[in-house]
């Protein structure tokens, strides 16, 4: 079995948007979906509920309900053997998660113009050069985790709860295989758009916001979908859906 202990021990419940979950389950909750999120679980190692709970030091009890709740959200899966891993990606899925993200993530973005202040830009600056640095170096692994910083603290200050949900739980399923594109391509053909957004919050122009964070996620996406295509053994004939 392969081991998780590099993608779980470390985790920091921190890493996740909104308050975080009391109680040990919800510390379970929390470091396995921030696994997904950024990619530490990827796709095609499978693992066991006990291997799980061994690396997050726990007993089984709390890691089957969160396995059980992250299987619900279609974000892992769980074998009649009881092997846990993440669900295979299809063209039917990955167009969707590619809408959802184009439908959601904007406009979460627009609904949180009016709370990103000085503080806010400030902040998302510190991140984007921080991204800037990790894209440089090629560390898939630090770029990961502050994409998900930048755009999370934007969409968090939208103050909606079911936006957030929402976007989360998209995320959950396609972070593993975000992780897996970049940490066999690499970085260096990845452009993004977060000063183009920066520029827009600082302007307080909610269009141009908008169109910076649809722009970041149909050219983020497009890579994706382009190595998925080409890689039968996570994907079936991904591509990039028409129209978004």
């Amino acid at each position: 079995m392969p081991t998780v202990q590099r993608h779980v021990e470390t985790l920091d419940p921190a890493e996740l948007s909104g308050e975080g979950r009391r109680g040990l389950r919800g510390r379970v909750t929390d470091a396995l979906r921030a696994a997904l999120i950024t990619g530490r679980i990827q796709p095609g190692r499978s693992v066991t509920l006990r291997g799980l709970a061994e690396e997050l030091g726990t007993s089984p009890m709390p890691v089957r309900e969160a396995i059980r709740g992250l299987a619900a959200e279609n974000a892992l899966e769980i074998s009649a053997k009881g092997r846990i891993a993440v669900p295979k990606m299809s063209e039917r899925k990955f167009a969707e998660i590619l809408r959802a993200r184009a439908l959601l993530e904007p406009e979460a973005a627009v609904l949180a113009l009016p709370s990103l202040g000085r503080a806010e830009i400030r902040r998302l600056q510190a991140v984007d050069d921080q991204i800037d640095a990790s894209l440089g170096t090629g560390d898939v692994e630090t770029y990961m985790r502050l994409n998900h910083d930048f755009h999370f603290t934007i969409y968090t200050a939208s103050g909606s709860a079911v936006f957030l949900q929402l976007i989360e739980s998209v995320w959950l399923q396609f972070g593993p295989f975000m992780r897996m594109v970049y940490g066999r391509v690499g970085t260096a053909a990845l452009v993004d758009h977060h000063k183009q957004a920066i520029e827009a919050i600082a302007a307080r122009d909610p269009a141009r916001l908008h169109e910076a964070i649809r722009l970041d996620i149909a050219d983020g996406m497009a890579l994706i979908g382009e190595a998925l295509g080409s890689d039968a053994g996570a994907a079936s004939e991904v591509r990039m859906p028409r129209g978004v």
